[in-house]
This record gives structure tokens, sequence and C-alpha cells, in this order.
């Protein structure tokens, strides 16, 4: 992708780097070890994906709507406070960031784990793996650091590299097949509609950052039309990857080694062509980390800067370079994110990320509710520029993708509802403070 001279020059995005913005967000660490946390339940996953899909797509549809009526940055955060007021953009603003760069410190550790196919003591030794996990937190924040255009131009590159090892499974997998292995079809021994409620939670993650392309939109090119376009389009081809590759892994690993796999992609790529293919879907995996990783440290300075510009976030998240960056927002947040793995890192690379990219999931669906309510609330508040028409379409867009979010939210485990709960009340008391600094201005 070449930038013109005059893209160039404003450090805005198009519609392709927009879109590998999307799918480089959401195809990160989370596909390449879902194969194994899905096997639980077996073929019925599949449904979970689908269910899961459906939910995404109504709430890509809001976001695309949503886009074209409020065009300032900020994405859900924004949405959120122009339909319901500064309390609610706060607190989805607060939530939101919370699932950014807790969701950093997740990939991250994700990345060294597949690393460590290559290097068993980042395996073996916890502070190593730790210390790495960190330094990639700081080297995207270095890059992240210097303009939009690079970052954007990573994230395409980076994108296109982690999307081989999906395609390559999700169609030549299918040539070594073994339907016995989706036999019978529901193994956790729950009830259907629990097991695709259990399916559904886990594969929520791989589908967070459908929104990504909303969050920068003052630095996108003509956004009313290029955001719309890329989340639709990021969030197709993300599905389609994820649904092939994950029943081509499913058919070539018997569902009890499945259970039991670090590295269900790079295991079935060994099963098939040999342990050099193994070794380059384990390239793959983590170049799907750390690509993610590069475009989730975007977000995580872009969205409390334009909190902070409505006074809903302290006033040092709004500080830019002379490019336009929020650096000191990008560097609070990968702070925050590298005290959180070197505080759990003595749990171990697989327990913590399956507890951080729950809590991120929670902490990521409080904004979808507001979003997803929030071309309703425009209307109804403007109902004199809006017909009737508009409404109920709006309505028939708006009102699945909340019931889907809160659906979803029943779905996660208690404790993860309660440190979410407790992390998302903790940013009350800076909304306090923020509003009596205001008043004494």
């Amino acid at each position: 992708m070449i930038l013109n001279k005059k893209e160039a020059e404003k450090g805005e995005i198009g519609l392709w780097l927009s879109t590998s913005l999307v799918v480089g967000n959401m195809i990160g660490s989370g596909i390449f070890l879902l194969p194994a946390a899905l096997a639980l339940y077996g073929g019925i996953s599949i449904f979970g994906w689908l269910i899961t899909l459906v939910g995404s797509i109504f709430l890509a549809l809001v976001f695309s709507r949503l886009s074209k009526m409020v065009t300032q940055a900020g994405g859900p955060y924004t949405y959120s406070r122009e339909g319901f007021g500064d309390f609610t953009g706060f607190l989805v603003a607060w939530g939101y960031w919370i699932s950014i760069w807790s969701g950093n410190a997740a990939i991250s550790v994700a990345g060294v784990g597949y690393l460590s196919f290559f290097i068993p003591a980042l395996k073996e030794n916890q502070i190593l793996s730790a210390g790495v996990a960190i330094g990639a937190i700081w080297l995207f924040t270095f890059i992240n650091t210097k303009s939009i255009k690079k970052v954007g131009m990573v994230q395409l590159i980076t994108t296109v590299l982690k999307i081989l090892p999906l395609i390559v499974l999700g169609t030549f997998g299918f040539l070594y097949f073994n339907k016995a292995h989706f036999t019978p079809l529901n193994l956790s021994g729950e009830s259907g509609l629990d097991a695709i409620a259990g399916s559904a939670a886990l594969t929520l993650w791989a589908f967070l950052g459908l929104e990504s392309a909303t969050i920068p939109s003052d630095k996108v090119k003509n956004p009313t039309k290029t955001i719309p376009r890329a989340t639709i389009a990021g969030i197709t081809i993300a599905a389609l990857l994820y649904i092939s590759s994950t029943i081509g892994v499913m058919g070539i690993i018997s569902p009890s080694d499945l259970l039991d796999s670090a590295a269900p992609f790079a295991d079935a790529a060994q099963i098939v062509w040999g342990k050099w293919a193994s070794a380059l879907i384990a390239i793959g995996a983590a170049i799907a980390c750390f690509g993610a990783l590069n475009g989730w440290i975007l977000l995580q300075g872009q969205l409390p800067m334009a909190a902070a510009r409505d006074k809903l976030f302290p006033p040092v998240f709004s500080r830019l370079t002379r490019k336009g960056i929020p650096v000191m927002g990008i560097l609070i947040a990968s702070a925050l994110a590298s005290l959180l793995v070197s505080m759990n890192y003595t749990r171990g690379l697989v327990k913590m990320f399956s507890f951080i990219i729950m809590v991120s999931t929670l902490s990521c669906l409080l904004p979808y509710l507001f979003s997803s309510l929030s071309e309703i609330m425009l209307y109804l508040r403007k109902k004199k520029s809006y017909n009737r028409n508009k409404l109920i379409m709006a309505s028939l867009i708006s009102i699945p993708a909340f019931l889907y979010s809160l659906w979803a939210i029943t779905g996660l485990e208690h404790e993860v509802v309660l440190w979410g709960a407790i992390l998302l009340t903790a940013g009350i008391p800076v909304y306090a403070w923020l509003k009596v600094r205001g008043r004494k201005r």
C-alpha cells in the first residue's frame, strides 16, 4: 500500500490501512489458542462461533452507522457520550481504556508463549518471559510514538503475514479432515444451550477490535465512507478466517489431543506437513500477537485523548507531540500493562492470559452496550430532524446488538464480573475529581 503525497503529509490512513487495522486488531493471540479452549465443547462450538459472528455483525453495523452521524475521534466513547451524556461517556471511555491496556498485557504474554517454541528458556524461566513480554510492549510503544502512518504500515505488513497460517489450515486442512472428530457433537457434558453459551463467551475475545477504525477517525481519510467500509470488510475477512481455520484444526487433531495442545495450529501443521511447517506456523502466531499489540497500542492513546479533550479524562492524556501523537497517554497505558505483567507472571502464561482476556472482554462489553443504543438516543433527542422510518431502521440494528452484548456478559465467570466491576467503579472518583476541578476553574 503506497500513500499519496497529500495523505502522507497529513498522516491520514485510507481504506486499506483502516481495514488492516480492524483485521489486525481482531486477528491476534485469541484465534491461535481458541481451538484448544473450544475442544472442551467439541463440534458444537461452531454454533458459538456463528452466534458471535451474527452479534458482531450487528455491532459492526451499529458502529458503521454511528461513524456517519458522529465524525469526531473516540469511537465507542464519543458515540456513548453523544447519546447518553458525560457520565456514561466517561464510564465507557474508562472501561474501554482498561480493556485495551489489559488486553495488551495478555497479547504480549501470548506472543512470548509462541516465541518459546524457538527459545525454550522463555517457557521455563518466568522472569525472562515476563521481561521479554514487557520489552515487546515498549518496542511497539516506541513505534507508536513516531507517526500514525508508520503504525498503519507496520499493521498492514503484520496483518498480511499473520493471516497466512489461517488461510493455509482453513483451506488445505480440509484435505486431511476427519469427521469422526465431531462425533459426538457436544463433548462438554452440559446442555446444548449451555455449551453454545460457553463457547460463544470464548469466541467473543477473537472479535474484539471490530470498532478499531472508528477510534482514530480524525486521522482517517474521508471517514464517513472509509470507516463503515473498513469495519464491515474487516469483520467479514476475520470471521471467514476464524471459522474455516478452527474447523480445519478440529478436523486434523482429535478432541483429546487438542484439549492438551498449547499451540493447536502448530500441532496441526506438524501432523500434516512435519516439523518445518510447525515452525512456520509458530512464527505466524508470534507475528499475529505482536501485530495486534502494535494496533492496540495505537488505540490506547487515541481514545483517552478524545475523552481528555472533552474534560472527561485527566488533561495529561490530551498532550500531543508536534506530529499529533498522544505520547503521554500511550506511555501511561503501556506502564500499566507492564505492571500487570510483572504482578502476575508467577501464575504462568496460560492462566494469566485466560484471566486477563476475560476481564478485557467484560470491560469492552460496556462500551458495546451503550454504543448499540446511542443511535436510537440521538434520534429521540433530535426527533424533529429525523423521521420515523429512520428510527425504526436504527432499532432493527441497535436492539439486537444490545441484546447480544447483554447476553455475552451473562456467559462470563462470576470472578471475572466481580473484578470487572471493581475496575470500572474505580473510575468514579476520577470523574468526581474532574468535575470538581472543572467547577473550581
